[in-house]
């Protein structure tokens, strides 16, 4: 399994008891999903170990306590602390209407309400304090937010992402300075 292939579930932040068991910081706004796993992948050393998970239980909103197979000691629970851990892209839950994934509208064309076609996404950047969509306008990158009052609809038939930016906001990335 590839790391392109997974999504990210969440962190191993601390151990529970001296039994190997961890809880799992999770990254979703639905925990209760995981509730259930029957693996998992932990990323260690710059790759994806799977694990079988012989019990899982929700520890407290957003805290999964997990014990895997062949991890029964405090010792076993060490090495895994701070590993980032990981599902197959296939569990992801499908999304309608305007909720999307961020790796499934790279590649899709951007159409403006005003402008018309700006361009393809080439990549989601969620490390700023507003997650915006990469646009390839004419060989410039320009940042479109990621937010309801611009992106109105998700066209994954046509692999369309529409949206109404504000005046003079691509002009920001086109215009020669």
């Amino acid at each position: 399994m590839h790391i392109e292939d997974c999504f990210f579930v969440g962190t191993v932040v601390s151990k529970y008891s001296f039994k190997g068991e961890v809880l799992v910081k999770l990254d979703t706004d639905e925990p209760d999903r995981y509730a259930a796993l029957e693996s998992i992948f932990l990323l260690i050393n710059n790759a994806l170990i799977p694990y079988y998970v012989e019990k899982c239980s929700m520890h407290k909103p957003g805290l999964l306590r997990l014990r895997l197979e062949d991890m029964s000691t405090e010792e076993d629970a060490n090495f895994i602390l701070k590993a980032k851990a990981y599902l197959p892209l296939s569990e992801l839950p499908t999304l309608t209407g305007n909720k999307f994934y961020y790796h499934e509208v790279i590649g899709f064309t951007v159409n403006d309400k005003n402008l018309g076609v700006l361009g393809k996404v080439t990549n989601v950047n969620e490390h700023t304090a507003q997650a915006t969509l990469e646009v390839d306008v004419n060989g410039n990158t320009a940042l479109i937010p990621i937010v309801d009052e611009i992106i109105f609809k998700i066209d994954r038939t046509h692999s369309i992402v529409e949206v109404e930016t504000p005046p003079g906001l691509i002009d920001l990335y086109t215009k020669d300075a």
